[in-house]
Parts: C-alpha cells; structure tokens; sequence
C-alpha cells in the first residue's frame, strides 16, 4: 500500500463512477480522524486549534495543499476550529483525490 501523502491527485476522466462504499470504507483507513458520511459520498474532518491566528495559519496552508493538488475541499472556518469536507462533484461522490486531499491536510500537522 502506498501512502496516500506520496500521491498527486489526478483529473477524472469523464464518465469516471464515484469510489465504491468497500473502497472508500478501505482508503478511510489511511486517514485517521477523517469520518465518512452514510452515503459514502464525503468524507470530513473538524480541526481545533488554540486561537484565530493558529486557525487561520492552518486554513492558509490548507489552501495552498489544495491549490497545488488542484482538489479543492469546502472549509467552514470559525475561531477556533476548521471543517473541512471533500467530494469530488465530477464523479458525484468519492475519488481518491479525496483520501490523498485529506492525507495531506493531516500531515500539515505532523500526523
């Protein structure tokens, strides 16, 4: 199994089907913290952090993870805390551009 921090994530083919439930139950594996949704269609994951500088610092490298992989998640920022969710809207659903998104949003951390 290769770690999904050392993937890029790839455009979708058109007509490409959204991840499979078993395949997308496998790849949440990979990503600690991150929860699936009852439908298998989006993943998510809130982070906290100490203050709105630290928030903020966070969301800044988020969106430069994102703007590099060009997989961009939908972000709920307050205070304190950021949600970030993704699906990949081409495929109606999961890829796995999802899974290496939030791999690599985690190991923003060190985690």
């Amino acid at each position: 199994m290769i770690d999904l921090t050392h993937k890029s994530c790839k455009p979708c083919a058109p007509g490409t089907p959204p991840l499979s439930r078993d395949r997308a139950a496998d790849l949440i594996q990979q990503t600690p913290g991150w929860s699936l949704n009852e439908t298998a269609s989006e993943i998510s994951r809130t982070f906290k952090f100490k203050n709105y500088y630290e928030t903020m610092a966070f969301v800044n490298a988020l969106a430069w993870v994102a703007h590099r992989e060009d997989h961009h998640p939908d972000i709920e920022v307050g205070y304190n805390r950021c949600h970030v969710r993704f699906s990949t809207h081409s495929v109606k659903g999961l890829s796995e551009n999802d899974f290496i998104g939030a791999a690599k949003i985690s190991a923003l951390l060190g985690e």
